[in-house]
This record gives structure tokens, C-alpha cells and sequence, in this order.
């Protein structure tokens, strides 16, 4: 079995030395140490980071990974199962792209939007499990037939309402308002407006404000969804935000 050392892993793998040593301290890869003290790594470790590396592309934080590589699986089974979801994901970027071509060219030559299936790509369903996990089957269903109840026109201004909802949201966060004041309070009643044009939304007197309370704390909490209000610290604004609402609402 062949060996390389940090350097060389370090230079071949695109990661720092730092990086490399950090991913041993997590029990990520091991290295076995010469005498001199030098850090060797072999194929096990090398195939253990090709993993680590496609699983980072995917999306997942190391702790995820570190539950990944210790499920009993073969490595080479392991590497397929990630090629099969790195070309899935590729095939979705690709569709995407023709999307956005397609538009280019009829809004050039002044085509309908529509005819340019400019939707095509943007896939609710990947979002299936974590729906399920988190609000319920009944609440994925029924939006899930909701969102293809809907004619593409209708998809089209229900996303444009939404990206004016999140807009005026990271307005809101940069121009350093109050989320308890007028604005704030204003922008949470449009949220909760929004969340009700969802069939499956928990709408009741109770469930509602912690719902609302849920999301606040989800958006804050995962990087996907505070990306959308401008980061963590517009996040943060719509959390407070919401949770007043919510309290007002439960009160």
C-alpha cells in the first residue's frame, strides 16, 4: 500500500495542511506517523477524503459526514451512491442553464416567456424529506398539490410576490429598522399572509404563532434559508420580527 505525506496530500487535494490535520483531530482520516514525526497517509485515508470532499460539494457540514463514513458500506458502493447524486444534481445545474438560455433568446427575439419553460430545473420536490420531518406528510401533500395545481403563469407571479416578500425584508434588515416596529410588524403580517396561501399551512390560533416562532428560529439556524434575507444578521431580523408577531398573535 503506497503512502503520501500532509504535503503531498495537501498539494494534490486543492486543501491546506491545517485542513488536513483539522479532519484528523474529528476522526474524519487517519495518518500514521514516521519516525521523524511526519504525518504518512495511505489509500484508505486518500479514498476517506475523496469522499469527504464529494459530501462537502453536496452540501453536508463534517458532522453529517463523520455519521456518513461510519455506516458499515463499502467504499466503492459509497463513491457510486455519490456519483449517482453528483450527476443528478449536475443534470438539475444543466437544465437550469438551458432555462436561462432559452429565456435569453425569447427575451432577444421577443417570444413569450412562458414558451421558454423558464421553470424548468427548480425542483420543490427535493425538499420532500426535510418538509416531511419537520411539519408532517399532510403538510408536504397538500402543498405538494397546491404547487402543481398551479398553471405556470400562476407559479411565475406567486414566485414574483415572493422575491418582493423577501426583497423588502433585507431592505427592511439593511436600513436598520425596529422588527417589533410598524415596519417590522407589517413585513411579518405579509409573512403570515404568505405561509396561509400554502394549503398545509398550520393556520389555527395556536399553531400558527408557533409556527411562525419555527421558522424564525429554522431560518437563523440554517444557512440555506438565512441566505435568502441577506444572512445571519438579516435572518436574526426576520426571527424577531416573526416572533413578535407570533406573541401578538397568541396574546
Amino acid at each position: 500500500m503506497t503512502t503520501v505525506s500532509i504535503t503531498e496530500l495537501a498539494r494534490t487535494s486543492g486543501l491546506s495542511s491545517r485542513t488536513l490535520r483539522h479532519y484528523e483531530t474529528l476522526g474524519l482520516i487517519e495518518s500514521t506517523r514516521e519516525r521523524n514525526g511526519y504525518r504518512q497517509f495511505d489509500d484508505t485515508a486518500v479514498l476517506r477524503l475523496q469522499r469527504i470532499l464529494v459530501l462537502r460539494t453536496l452540501g453536508l457540514g463534517l458532522g453529517q459526514i463523520r455519521e456518513i463514513l461510519e455506516q458499515p458500506s463499502s467504499a466503492a458502493s459509497a463513491l457510486d451512491r455519490h456519483a449517482q447524486e453528483l450527476r443528478a444534481e449536475r443534470d438539475r445545474i444543466d437544465r437550469i442553464l438551458a432555462a436561462l438560455d432559452r429565456t435569453s433568446i425569447a427575451l432577444t427575439i421577443g417570444e413569450p416567456l412562458m414558451s421558454a419553460d423558464p421553470f424548468d430545473g427548480f425542483d420543490h420536490t427535493q425538499y420532500e424529506q426535510e418538509v416531511t420531518e419537520r411539519w408532517g406528510a399532510d403538510t408536504y401533500r397538500a402543498s405538494d398539490r397546491w404547487w402543481r395545481g398551479m398553471s405556470d403563469a400562476e407559479r411565475a407571479q406567486w414566485k414574483a410576490s415572493s422575491a418582493e416578500l423577501t426583497n423588502d425584508w433585507v431592505s427592511a434588515a439593511e436600513s436598520g429598522e425596529d422588527p417589533r416596529g410598524s415596519v417590522g410588524q407589517a413585513l411579518a403580517a405579509r409573512h403570515a399572509d404568505w405561509l396561509r396561501s400554502i394549503p398545509g399551512t398550520p393556520s389555527g390560533p395556536n399553531d400558527l404563532p408557533d409556527y411562525l416562532r419555527g421558522l424564525g428560529e429554522m431560518y437563523v439556524s440554517d444557512d440555506r434559508f438565512g441566505a435568502n434575507y441577506g444572512g445571519r444578521q438579516g435572518a436574526e431580523f426576520v426571527r424577531a420580527a416573526l416572533a413578535a408577531y407570533a406573541d401578538a398573535l397568541a396574546d
